[in-house]
This record gives structure tokens, C-alpha cells and sequence, in this order.
């Protein structure tokens, strides 16, 4: 059974950020970023403890294929829903991961 989700404010505006710079890069590439990122989520709603933990124990990774960005997130079973705290670019520094 799939998992519903939910954005963490700041993580969905990272992800439209991300998109922006993508296609202002090359038109077209912030479309296929939303598809990578759109169709990871779905994955993830659909197998969420395939995931490992990462760092803090409550939260998983998954990375996105083709893009140096990782989904961190929490699994609520209860509510079958997950929270993506973030859509973070690999190479910058931690600290806002894990929200």
C-alpha cells in the first residue's frame, strides 16, 4: 500500500529552487529534475523502509537518479505518510538535512 507525503516548507522550496537553476541551465533539464525527484518520491511512498538511515536514526535517504540530490525523510506508519524534510544538493553541508 502506497504512503501519502508531505513537503516540509522549506524542502519544497529548495526543490522549486533546484528547478529554476536546472532550467535556467539548459531548457528542459528542470522538467526532467521534477520527474527524477517526482518519480523517486513515488518509490519511496511505495517501499519507504527500503531506505537506510542516515545520521539521525528516524530519518532515511534516497538518492535522486541523475542528479547529485538527496530526499531525506520520515516514515509515519500510523498515518501512513511520509515527510520529506528535504530536497538537499549532495555536496552542500548537512546541517539543514534533517528538519
Amino acid at each position: 500500500m502506497s504512503y501519502s507525503y508531505r513537503f516540509h516548507p522549506l524542502a519544497y522550496k529548495d526543490y522549486y529552487e533546484a528547478y529554476e537553476w536546472y532550467e535556467d541551465k539548459s531548457e528542459g533539464l528542470g522538467e526532467k529534475f521534477i520527474t527524477a525527484v517526482r518519480n523517486r518520491i513515488e518509490e519511496i511512498g511505495l517501499h519507504p523502509e527500503n531506505y537506510g538511515s542516515k545520521g539521525r536514526i528516524s530519518y532515511r535517504e534516497a538518492i535522486v537518479k541523475g542528479f547529485p540530490y538527496i530526499i531525506a525523510f520520515k516514515i509515519y506508519k500510523k498515518n501512513k505518510e511520509i515527510f520529506i524534510s528535504s530536497v538537499h544538493h549532495a555536496k552542500r553541508h548537512p546541517k539543514n538535512k534533517y528538519r
